[in-house]
């Protein structure tokens, strides 16, 4: 098989200093400007980024500092798709906050340890213990129907993403070579999902809010469900070493207006997605299927043990891709900021868990989702509403993985009707149960009523 040429385009891009305005220092008027990196579109930062930014918490929180302190603090937010650039403005000095994903962060704290910028992870935003945040998907009329049919297929990720390293663990738990028998594209996630749909990959692995989008538009399917994995993924909140010591009170503030924007997010999450689908252009049902009530991903800033224990698990996946030598994570992950910001709570927050998924009903103009202890009581409201129905939500019957109902593979044994996000899994299902089929969402509509 052809062995994989990897682009070092991330790589390279980490090593050149961005010309810019310098960090969190005093211009002649005297104004502090705190520079914040984020991902608009790579909703699981919201709370550190988009939804943040609508809300001007952070800024509400400068503007009393800086009357205290009789100074004028301004906020500046620069946008990105992914986390590599973002991580070459910080090492550049040139950014002071910045929050991404998993793999992303280690890239951060390898590259600032390499040019003496060391940075550190302050807070965590969206979290999935199993690994939900990254989904392989291919076209909606491609025959592949498990993982183990990639062997010999050109298959598009962005390497040195969380979404890289679902599809190189996913694939060597098949007995699948990631290097040697597959043809991996390294490309933007726009990028790759244009190649999905013109037909020059076969399959598309990638981070939130993709795989939701591909699928909610109809223009992919899913393939495999990261959290099949089993490990958890998460995005998190890094800061400059230098910025946090020479401004702890400002980084802070920060971290107190994520908190606030966490707690918004889980008190509505109706009107937090409505705000983020605005603000990204994102459909607000996708941005609910991540971010939801019961949504793939879980809202809390502390940095729990698990998140940590996976960050140790994801460094010898990026060592293998030559992407960081060794990481010290536990010297990268600060806590001091993040307890100082959260207060009292913060001790029992750490030890809280996600509730258990549940299935969910959006209709049209309601500004509440109605949750249901099934799936299949979830269908007969669905049936009884019909046109009223915005979106329908159900979580996968092996994982866990909320997805929308229309585009779930549905298993009928006996009255019970089972969701999955992908067909494997259904398929294994089947198999393990004499007597049970898969059924067409229409079909389990009608079952069910």
């Amino acid at each position: 098989m052809k062995r994989t040429a990897l682009n070092y385009g991330l790589a390279a891009l980490l090593m050149v200093p961005l010309a810019g305005c310098g960090g969190a220092s005093a211009d002649d008027s005297g104004t502090i400007t705190v520079t914040i990196g984020y991902q608009s579109k790579t909703i699981n930062t919201v709370t550190a980024g988009t939804l943040l930014r609508s809300l001007g918490y952070f800024e509400r929180e400068l503007a009393a500092r800086g009357k205290r302190e009789g100074v004028t603090y301004k906020v500046k937010w620069q946008d990105y798709a992914t986390g590599a650039p973002i991580t070459a403005q910080m090492t550049a000095g040139k950014i002071d906050i910045g929050s991404m994903g998993d793999f992303p962060l280690l890239i951060n704290a390898a590259r600032g340890a390499q040019l003496n910028r060391p940075t550190k992870l302050v807070s965590v935003t969206g979290y999935n213990l199993r690994g939900g945040l990254n989904t392989i998907v291919t076209a909606p009329d491609s025959k592949l129907s498990s993982l183990s049919e990639l062997r010999g297929k050109k298959v598009s990720t962005s390497v040195g993403s969380a979404a890289d390293g679902t599809l190189v663990r996913a694939l060597r738990r098949a007995d699948i070579d990631p290097d040697e028998d597959i043809s991996k594209l390294n490309q933007q996630p726009a990028v790759g999902a244009s190649a999905l749909q013109a037909g020059s990959a076969d399959a598309l692995s990638q981070f939130v809010a993709w795989p939701g989008l591909l699928a909610y538009q109809g223009r992919a399917k899913a393939l495999y469900d990261g959290a099949e994995l089993n490990l958890p993924t998460f995005h998190g909140v890094t800061a400059r070493e230098d910025f946090a010591q020479e401004r702890p009170g400002v980084l802070e503030d920060f971290l107190r207006a994520q908190n606030k924007a966490t707690g918004y997010l889980n008190k509505r999450p109706v009107a937090a997605a409505e705000s983020v689908a605005e603000a990204t252009g994102l459909p607000a049902e996708v941005v609910y299927l991540y971010n939801g009530a019961h949504g793939i991903a879980t809202f809390d800033p502390t940095i729990k043990p698990a998140l940590v224990a996976a960050l140790e698990k994801d460094v010898p996946v990026l060592k293998s891709a030559k992407l960081v030598g060794d990481v010290d994570v536990d010297g990268f992950v600060d806590e001091r900021y993040v307890k100082k910001a959260y207060g009292d709570g913060y001790a029992s927050a750490l030890s809280d868990t996600p509730e258990p998924p549940r299935s969910q009903l959006w209709l049209k103009g309601e500004s509440r989702t109605r949750s249901f202890d099934t799936p299949a009581k979830m269908l007969r409201q669905a049936a009884a509403r019909k046109g009223e129905v915005r979106a329908a939500y159900v979580p996968d019957t092996t994982t866990g993985t909320p997805w929308f109902a229309d585009k779930a593979v549905w298993v009928a044994d006996g009255r019970k009707l089972l969701p999955f996000v992908t067909s494997s899994t259904a398929a294994a299902y089947t198999e393990a149960h004499p007597g049970s089929r898969t059924v067409s969402y229409k079909q389990a509509l009608e079952r069910a009523s």
